[in-house]
């Protein structure tokens, strides 16, 4: 559908990275485990900077330590063009497990997921401050979703 109406559309499948926790992108030192964020974005496909209008990722925040979420974060809005969405879904503290989840789109307007997986997430819950420090001018919108999620469009 987005195709037939001109789109380019690259797909990165970063979160079945993240969730695997694939010891390319870990590094360690006596009991010290560091992750390599400039290895793990190695995995984006070569994308012009500020040529996207949307990037779309769910719960990927939610499955990377913290000390790799701005590194990721400013490599997404280099992506975006003025005026471009990243749309993300952050879960809600109270959401424990959910980490196996697969998400996908089934149409321009319709967001589905497979059961709700029983794997718990493996880092504390990204709260709304800490996007819209993330964001430059910080235009965040939030909207609770009544399954403990958070939908956030940040917005260039």
């Amino acid at each position: 559908m987005l195709l037939k109406r001109g789109a380019k559309i690259y797909i990165c499948d970063l979160i079945a990275l993240a969730r695997e926790s694939d010891p390319r992108f870990i590094r360690r030192v006596g009991k010290t485990a560091t992750f390599l964020t400039d290895k793990f974005l190695e995995n984006i496909p070569p994308i012009p900077p500020d040529s996207l209008s949307v990037i779309a990722c769910w719960h990927l925040l939610d499955l990377l330590p913290r000390e790799a979420i701005p590194g990721l974060f400013a490599k997404l809005w280099s992506y975006l063009r003025a005026g471009g969405v990243l749309f993300c879904l952050l879960r809600e503290p109270s959401l424990a497990n959910g980490a196996g989840t697969r998400w996908w789109l089934e149409s321009l307007f319709t967001l589905h997921s497979d059961a709700e997986s029983k794997l718990p997430f493996p880092y504390p819950v990204v709260t709304n401050r800490d996007i819209e420090r993330l964001v430059p001018g910080g235009n965040v919108k939030t909207f609770l979703t009544r399954s403990a999620r958070r939908e956030i469009l940040a917005i260039k």
